[in-house]
């Protein structure tokens, strides 16, 4: 049959009984849009949480770990070599914590195109005195440039400069959390004891806010040049070596390759920080989860309207199965109606969706917990407008289908002689 003339017949279907295809319509548009909005939101979210862990962390860190040597002098005993040597109570030996030539190792890892970048650091326990009170605490020696380059840390750094832990000597920012604990603002003195019995002052010239108050509540940030100072070091000392990847899921086979390489000890992101991905899968599960419930719901709303329209139109069935038109061109039809509701419902939805998804991503949302969050997060991405509009047509499609197969097995004799 002509095929102008079945998209005529769906046409004067779908304007016959508008209100149904309006309701129909909106259903599918109500579904998509909720579907964008929500997906858009828990992925904004996930990207979130996800990233107070990325980006305070390296893809793979490089360092020399304290553990008991695996050779024990009695092994090395010509005359024990042939028994089983039993030895309890092993304790960690002096080990060289420092790495050596570090420059060429970061030289090195920055020329594998896999590496985004990579810097040094040194991390050492510290007391911060407060009065009789020594508060414990972590300090952190860092490439301030690297830090802010590879790791956000400007961002993070609420109050003051950060460049003035480059540039100002014997300076310090202070979690803030920790600045609490020690009634300290920006330009006071702290006085820090280190693990070999030095005491130094330093001054506050920043606070660091990463939005995980265990973290603020012990770790402080100086030039890698006072660390140095601070533990009485050469300049060519380092303890650890931050790489970010461009692709983080090379990590654990990166992490095993330059450990091997330069004889250090390696942790990757997904060992280190295993329960980051749980959680953003988890959480990314149930937002799909939901969105296609909501589609599924909406389909089955267009499956009853096209059911309830082929009852009504019975008699128009039969009557155009007389005069010509064949089970085939009768199931053209519906399924046309199907697509037609699911294209403009899928379109107004897709445009909804956006819209929602600018007002979520315009409402301020301020917390001293996450200081660089200022509305709530939103995920624009193509991905989720793709996903809804397969969606909007596969569920019209089979919501049409089933219908649109029952009118076209009718058998006109049977409806005209009801008649």
């Amino acid at each position: 049959m002509n095929s102008r003339l079945i998209f005529s017949i769906a046409r004067l279907l779908l304007v016959a009984r508008w209100r149904q295809t309006l309701v129909a319509a909106v259903g599918v548009a109500f579904g998509i849009a909720m579907f964008i909005a929500l997906l858009g939101f828990m992925n904004g979210l996930n990207d979130l949480l996800d990233g107070l862990v990325l980006n305070r962390v390296p893809h793979i860190r490089l360092y020399h770990e304290i553990k008991p040597n695996p050779i024990q002098p009695i092994e090395l005993s010509t005359g024990h070599q042939n028994g089983h040597n039993f030895i309890s109570s092993i304790k960690s030996g002096p080990a060289r914590e420092a790495i050596y030539n570090e420059e060429a190792i970061l030289a090195a890892v920055r020329k594998d195109s896999r590496v985004l970048g990579a810097t040094s650091r040194i991390t050492t326990q510290a007391f911060f005195n407060s009065g009789v009170v020594h508060i414990s605490g972590v300090i952190n020696g860092l490439d301030v440039a690297g830090e802010i380059n590879l790791f956000h840390f400007k961002e993070y750094v609420v109050q003051g400069n950060v460049m003035d832990l480059k540039h100002a000597g014997n300076s310090i920012v202070l979690g803030k959390s920790l600045a609490a604990l020690l009634l300290v603002e920006i330009g006071e003195v702290v006085q820090v004891t280190t693990p070999n019995g030095n005491r130094f002052p330093l001054k506050v010239v920043g606070f660091f806010q990463s939005g995980l108050n265990d973290i603020d509540k012990v770790q402080s940030y100086v030039s890698v040049a006072t660390a140095q100072k601070l533990m009485s070091r050469p300049s060519n000392y380092v303890t650890d070596i931050y790489i970010k990847l461009k692709d983080i899921r090379r990590a654990p086979g990166l992490a095993k390759t330059y450990g091997d390489l330069f004889h250090l000890d390696a942790e990757d992101i997904q060992k280190a920080n295993a329960q980051y991905e749980t959680g953003s899968f988890v959480r990314s599960l149930i937002s799909y989860a939901v969105g296609v419930t909501l589609l599924t719901v909406a389909g089955f709303g267009i499956y009853n309207i096209l059911n309830m329209m082929i009852y009504e139109k019975m008699d128009t069935i039969a009557i155009l199965k007389a005069i010509g038109f064949s089970g085939k061109d009768v199931n053209r039809i519906f399924l046309i109606i199907a697509l037609t509701i699911g294209i403009a419902g899928g379109a107004c939805g897709l445009l909804f969706g956006f819209l929602v998804s600018l007002i979520i991503d315009s409402i301020p949302f301020k917390t001293e917990a996450l200081p660089t969050v200022e509305t709530y997060p939103v995920n624009y991405s193509l991905l989720f407008y793709l996903i809804g509009a397969f969606f909007s047509l596969a569920t019209t499609y089979l919501a049409g289908w089933f219908p649109a197969r029952k009118a076209s097995k009718i058998d006109p004799v049977i409806i005209i002689r009801g008649k």
